[in-house]
């Protein structure tokens, strides 16, 4: 088995110099495995020198080779896509926004529990409390809300009694 060739348009004190300039530095301390390999040190030894394992700076010398230093830069996904789409997220805020119905619904206001339930009524998607926690959390909205009243209440009863107190 042969040796992974490196591309040699830069001389290893090119890359040592590139390094030193880096401000990455994880890209830094990869150009100076590379540039190591370049220079006839083992691979192993490279690799060892920049706190890897030979393997990894194989996996880095095939992205140098094709593209170069910028290949040498770590490429972070997108990241897990969100349980609800746009236009789920856009019914979800407007069913916040309305709220319950209590002679419907049985309750003055959402838990996380309800919402939760909520979405797996109405979109097929079984969330975590603790992650309908987060997506509301996104949709803008804060843990607080308005302490529920009774749809009876009585203002002139509670204006008496406010007024009875003073």
């Amino acid at each position: 088995m042969s040796a992974l060739a490196i591309r040699t348009e830069r001389s290893p004190e090119e890359l040592r110099s590139l390094a030193k300039a880096e401000r990455d530095a994880r890209v830094a301390r990869r150009m100076l495995a590379i540039a190591n390999a370049l220079a006839g040190m083992s691979r192993e030894a490279a690799a060892r020198s920049a706190g890897m394992d030979r393997q990894t700076l194989r996996d880095w010398v095939v992205r140098y080779n094709a593209d170069g230093i910028a290949g040498l830069a770590d490429r972070w996904g997108d990241g897990r896509p969100p349980r609800l789409d746009v236009d789920e997220q856009a019914q979800l805020v407007e069913i916040i926004l309305a709220g319950p119905d209590p002679e419907v619904d049985g309750i003055s206001a959402y838990t996380l529990e309800d919402l939760a339930l909520l979405s797996a009524e109405r979109f097929g998607k079984l969330l975590h409390p603790a992650s309908m926690s987060r997506v509301v959390r996104r949709l803008g909205f804060s843990r607080q809300k308005a302490r529920p009243h009774h749809p009876d209440k009585c203002e002139a009863a509670q204006a008496a009694f406010r007024g009875a107190r003073r």
